[in-house]
């Protein structure tokens, strides 16, 4: 079985709502990519098939993708108005689940929440998590400048926890774009970025040191995290600021997190399979922003088994699936 962890839901109702937003233009570009501006800036690309219920369907037949796991994409709904937050986050959840339900046996969600309110998110939570279809919870790596090692967070740590529900981490614009003035450097390099300080920050932090029971996934294979580890250790052997909230060296916690394999660098995905293990890579397409099957993990020097594990059978068994739900 061919399992997708990351492929992103993208309804019309969704860009409308961010075309709303302070400083927000629109690029329509008939027949081609076109692209939301923010502050003058290139910000996000969008095309219309993307807005056809049915072309993810399509898209997963053309790729042998058995199931995609569905979740909102940057922005998410953290740029919002708190009032509106919440409302769009309910919208949009209610949207993902209502198109688990009309292919049950293809896809999953990963919800949203209307963070950085947690007292509305653990609300939101709560009311989506029964749902059929609802696997877990999508993050980003900031939400609106606030980091994911912020202590107002920790009732949500709690709770997912509590649950063991997974996570999976998705890239923000980081809070310094403005000096990624040229180049869509802000998603080029910024996503990265962004990344890999939420997960040097949120381990420092002790969040997985206090929480070691929820899965969370970490996209783009880390992004440019496997690269600090030694730095990280390091950290943690030398400077007291680094030893506060753990006990280990920050390695050790990255060995228990999952990474999916759309950074599509061969030597990346090699990386972090010898350095964490088969059983934490993840089958990643990131639909529909990158046209990928699963070429970059078919043509990896590794056995037969192992690649059945990476483009199925881990997050079959991570997110706990059932052959059919719904």
């Amino acid at each position: 079985m061919k399992i997708d962890i990351h492929g992103h839901f993208t309804p019309r109702a969704y860009y409308e709502e961010l075309e709303t937003l302070p400083g927000v233009t629109v690029d329509r570009r008939p027949g081609g990519i076109s692209f939301l501006y923010r502050h003058g800036l290139q910000w996000l690309p969008f095309n219309e098939a993307m807005f056809d219920a049915d072309h993810q369907l399509r898209d997963m037949d053309r790729k042998q993708i058995d199931i995609r796991i569905l979740s909102l994409s940057t922005p998410s709904v953290y740029l919002f108005e708190p009032k509106q937050r919440i409302t769009v986050c309910r919208a949009m959840n209610d949207l993902i689940i209502d198109r688990v339900a009309k292919d049950p046996s293809r896809f999953r969600a990963f919800a949203t929440l209307p963070l950085p309110d947690v007292e509305a998110s653990l609300i939101e939570l709560e009311r989506v998590r029964h749902a059929a279809g609802i696997v877990g919870i999508t993050i980003g790596s900031n939400m609106d400048g606030l980091p994911l090692s912020s202590p107002s967070l920790e009732p949500l740590w709690q709770a997912l926890n509590a649950l063991k529900m997974p996570v999976f981490e998705h890239p923000m614009i980081p809070v310094f774009a403005d000096a990624m003035d040229e180049f869509t450097l802000p998603m080029r390099v910024g996503f990265f970025y962004d990344t890999s300080l939420a997960m040097s920050r949120m381990i420092y932090a002790g969040v997985f040191e206090r929480y070691p029971d929820f899965p969370f996934v970490v996209a783009h294979t880390g992004a440019c995290f496997i690269d600090l580890m030694e730095r990280l250790d390091s950290g943690f052997l030398r400077y007291p600021d680094c030893q506060k909230f753990i006990t280990k060296r920050p390695s050790e916690y990255a060995k228990r997190l999952y990474y999916d394999t759309c950074s599509f660098f061969p030597p990346l995905i090699m990386m972090a399979q010898q350095y964490f293990g088969t059983d934490r890579i993840l089958f990643g397409t990131d639909y529909p922003f990158i046209d990928q099957d699963d070429k970059h993990v078919r043509e990896l020097p590794l056995s037969e088994s192992d690649k059945a594990l990476i483009l199925g059978g881990n997050a079959f068994s991570m997110l706990n699936l059932k052959p059919h739900q719904g």
